[in-house]
C-alpha cells in the first residue's frame, strides 16, 4: 500500500495536486491542518485492493455493511457512474475487514497489539469518511438543492459539520430558496441571544471581559461602562482592570473611566481581586478587563482560576472577534471555557467579510451572545445582539469571499473531512428543535 502525502497552502492547492498525481479517481485517506498549510493523505485507486483482504471467518458480533446500505451508496446511473460505484464497494469491503478485524481483539494482550489495533480504527476513521463523501456525492446528484445550500452555509463561513447535519435534516420536497429559508429559521432558533438589555444592566453583578489579545476587551468594557453610567449614575458602577502587562493597557481604561467620573482600580493577582472586590460589593456593577492572551498560553488557566477564586460570583464574557476563523474560535472557547462562560460578545463586527464561523461556535457550544460590537466609538458602537438580523447578515457578509468557495466536485471532500470530527448525530452542538 502506497499512502502519499500532499501539501498545499489550501484545501484546492492540495487537492489539484492529488488529482495531477493520481487521478480523479485517486482516494483521500485524511485532510489536516499542518502550520497554516493543508495537508492530504492519498491512495492510487489500484493501491484500494491492498486494504481489502479477504476474511476467513467474520465474528458474529463484527457488524458489516449490507448490500441495501452499498446500494443506497452507489450512485442511480450506475452506468455513467461506474468508477464511483467500485470505489464505494472497494471502501466498504476494507471498512468491513478493519470492523472484523477490531471486534477480534477486543482484549489486546499487548502493548504491540494494542498500537496495531489503533492504526485499525484509525484506518476504520478515514474509510468511515471516504464512504460518507461518496454518499454524499450520490445525494448531492438526486438533490441539487441541499448542495446549493451547503455551498451557501460555507460561503457564509459555517462549519462543513454544521452545514452536513443541517441539510441531512432539511426536508426534501424544498428548492434552494426554500431551503435556505429553512435553514435560516432552524440557526436563529438555535442561537441564544440576550432577550432585553435590562437583563444585565438592572441586575447588575460582577462581570470580566476576557479573550485574546487584540480583540477590543478595553474598549468593549468601555462600552458597557457607558451605558451603565446613562442608566444608573457613576455612582453604582466601579471598573478593575487585570492588564498590568501591555504598555499603556491601565492608562486607556483609566482614560475612559476619567471621561465617565468612574475609579478605576488595578489589581496584578487573585489577592488583590478579592480585596478590590470586598470593598466594592456596594456598587451596583462591577467590570473587570482582563489581561488578552493567546489561547494557546499556559497563563489562560491562571486567569480562570484567578477569577473564580476571588469568593464572589464573577460573570466571564468572552469576547470573539468576527474577523477570526471558525477554527480558532474553537480553540478559543476550549480555552477559555474552564468552569463555564456566562456568554459571549462578537466583536469587529465592521472588519469581517463573513460571520458565520462566529454564529456557528456560538450555536455549537450554547454560548449566549449578549451584544455586538461594530466600530470603536463609545458607547454608540454596542448593540444587543439580535439573532434574527445575524443569521440573515451571515448570508450577505461574503461578496469577498467567492475565490474561496468550493465548487460543486469539491463538497464531498469537504463533507468526508467534517464527518469525522462529528461524533455522531449531536456533534453539531444543535439543541433538540421542532422542524413542524
Amino acid at each position: 500500500m502506497n499512502v502519499r502525502k500532499f501539501t498545499g497552502a489550501t484545501s484546492r492547492d492540495a487537492l489539484r495536486k492529488v488529482r495531477d498525481a493520481l487521478g480523479a479517481d485517486a482516494v483521500i485517506l485524511s485532510n489536516r491542518n499542518v502550520d497554516g498549510a493543508t495537508e492530504i493523505l492519498a491512495l492510487a485507486p489500484e493501491d484500494m485492493s491492498a486494504l481489502a483482504e479477504p476474511v476467513a471467518e467474520t465474528p458474529a458480533s463484527a457488524p458489516t455493511i449490507s448490500q441495501s446500505t452499498l446500494a443506497a451508496l452507489a450512485p442511480r446511473n450506475v452506468a455513467g457512474n461506474a468508477a464511483e460505484n467500485n470505489q464505494a464497494s472497494r471502501l466498504a469491503e476494507s471498512l468491513n475487514a478493519a470492523r472484523e478485524m477490531s471486534a477480534a481483539a477486543e482484549q489486546p494482550a499487548s502493548t504491540e497489539l494494542a498500537r496495531m489495533m489503533a492504526e485499525i480504527r484509525s484506518m476504520r476513521g478515514m474509510l468511515e469518511s471516504q464512504l460518507a463523501g461518496i454518499s454524499f456525492g450520490s445525494q448531492q446528484q438526486r438533490s441539487p438543492a441541499k448542495s446549493a445550500v451547503l455551498r451557501e452555509m460555507l460561503a457564509a463561513g459555517y462549519s462543513a459539520s454544521l452545514g452536513r447535519f443541517l441539510i441531512e435534516k432539511m426536508p426534501s420536497s424544498l428548492n434552494a430558496s426554500a431551503g435556505m429559508s429553512w435553514i435560516r429559521s432552524i440557526l436563529s432558533r438555535n442561537l441564544a441571544t440576550l432577550s432585553n438589555e435590562n437583563d444585565i444592566l438592572d441586575q447588575g453583578g460582577v462581570y470580566a471581559l476576557v479573550g485574546p489579545t487584540g480583540v477590543g476587551k478595553t474598549t468593549t468594557t468601555a462600552k458597557l461602562a457607558a451605558r451603565c453610567v446613562m442608566r444608573h449614575g457613576a455612582g453604582k458602577l466601579a471598573l478593575i482592570t487585570t492588564d498590568g502587562y501591555r504598555i499603556g493597557g491601565y492608562e486607556q481604561l483609566r482614560i475612559y473611566g476619567k471621561i465617565l467620573g468612574v475609579m478605576v482600580h488595578s489589581v496584578k493577582d487573585e489577592t488583590d481581586l478579592r480585596i478590590a472586590l470586598s470593598e466594592l460589593k456596594n456598587k451596583h456593577m462591577v467590570l473587570i478587563d482582563t489581561v488578552g492572551m493567546s489561547q494557546r498560553d499556559q497563563m489562560v488557566a491562571e486567569q480562570i482560576a484567578m477569577l473564580s477564586g476571588t469568593g464572589t460570583r464573577v460573570n466571564r464574557l468572552l469576547c470573539m472577534s468576527a474577523t477570526s476563523t471558525g477554527e480558532t474560535l474553537s480553540e478559543v472557547v476550549r480555552a477559555y471555557q474552564g468552569g463555564g462562560l456566562s456568554g459571549c460578545i462578537m466583536t469587529k463586527l465592521d472588519e469581517a467579510a463573513t460571520i458565520g464561523g462566529v454564529l456557528d461556535v456560538a450555536i455549537r457550544q450554547k454560548l449566549k451572545m449578549y451584544y455586538v460590537a461594530n466600530g470603536q466609538r463609545v458607547p454608540e458602537d454596542l448593540h444587543v445582539a439580535n439573532r434574527d438580523y445575524l443569521v440573515d447578515r451571515s448570508f450577505k457578509l461574503k461578496r469577498e469571499t467567492a475565490p474561496f468557495q468550493y465548487q460543486d466536485a469539491e463538497l464531498p471532500l469537504v463533507v468526508a473531512n467534517a464527518v469525522r470530527g462529528m461524533g455522531g448525530m449531536n456533534g453539531s452542538g444543535l439543541r433538540e428543535v421542532s422542524l413542524g
